[in-house]
């Protein structure tokens, strides 16, 4: 009987397995609470955060959004161009007694710099009452005509206008700009040669052609042809000149590189024709060796039209 055991201590065993099942109930228990206590701690965090939030969004809303004493009285606008004030304040949309703080600034300069005659905007709180908005404009230069389809199958003539950057311009309405705004876009070189494709409002032109023919204006304006020719046609389709027609009938090519010197060129070669009574009908001022050039009667030459008087920018409130 030596394969038998011996018996043991049940009531021992028994004790230790329920000691093993209490402790492992106890452990259970407490994690059940600290369980119960984070999410206690969680949710009373959110309920808190959501109070502030909304308690804050109510404050703000009742004390400064919707404040009266935040009311727009004033809204102060200028510019530098000729757009009127009374236009731009349409273009606002701003109304005297909104809320100062509530307003959407980025929207408004959205809003006017869609308008592809200004150039920039800035729009400032002046607290606790006034709007003030500063616009500044782009300042054409020269004009495009595009032909694109029309109403019925017909093929119409849109203007754009070019400012000395080459963005394009859509002209304004004359009840859109100040009483005796500066030139119209009849008073402006036409270019040609352009891809139609090229001209979007509100976008640059960037060929180089036509930055030259923008820069030979600007070069024209100081030189001293002024007075003496009338530029009416630039013409960019050929690459590295530009044919240039005046409204006294002369035809005049120029390279796209030092301007200056050309211009001056043209003076001397047409005081020259002034001494012989004889006026110049084309010349080609691109060739640096020598100037090709052909006269005409002076006589059969129109005379120049008075210039306007150039724009300068000023304010307008």
């Amino acid at each position: 009987m030596w394969l038998k055991r011996k018996p043991g201590n049940r009531r021992l065993e028994r004790a230790f397995v329920l000691d093993v099942k209490l402790r492992s109930s106890q452990v259970r228990a407490a994690r059940v609470r600290l369980l119960g206590v984070i999410c206690g701690v969680l949710f009373g965090g959110l309920a808190a955060a959501a109070l502030l939030w909304y308690g804050g969004a109510w404050a703000m809303r009742a004390l400064v959004y919707e404040n009266s004493a935040f009311a727009i009285e004033v809204l102060d606008v200028q510019t530098d161009g000729v757009i009127a004030v009374d236009q731009l304040r349409r273009w606002t949309g701003v109304r005297l007694g909104e809320n100062l703080l509530a307003l959407d600034t980025a929207r408004l300069q959205r809003d006017l710099r869609m308008v592809s005659l200004i150039q920039s905007v800035s729009v400032e709180r002046v607290l606790p009452h006034t709007l003030r908005v500063r616009v500044v404009e782009r300042d054409p230069i020269a004009r495009v005509n595009v032909l694109r389809p029309g109403g019925g199958g017909r093929i119409a003539t849109s203007t754009f206008q070019l400012d000395s950057e080459g963005y394009v311009v859509v002209p304004l309405e004359p009840r859109q700009l100040v009483p005796r705004a500066s030139k119209t876009s009849d008073d402006l070189p036409l270019i040609t040669g352009i891809n139609p494709n090229e001209v979007q409002a509100g976008r640059r032109i960037d060929l180089p052609q036509v930055q030259a023919a923008l820069d030979f204006i600007s070069a024209f304006e100081r030189s001293p042809m002024v007075g003496m020719a009338e530029v009416q046609i630039i013409d960019v389709s050929q690459p590295e000149v530009l044919v240039v027609s005046t409204s006294q009938g002369s035809r005049i090519t120029f390279g796209r590189r030092d301007l200056d010197r050309q211009l001056r060129r043209w003076r001397a070669v047409f005081d020259l024709g002034q001494q012989g009574n004889r006026a110049i009908a084309t010349m080609d001022l691109a060739i640096t060796s020598s100037v090709p050039v052909v006269f005409q009667a002076a006589s059969t030459v129109p005379l120049p039209l008075p210039q306007p008087p150039k724009h300068s920018k000023r304010k307008h409130v």
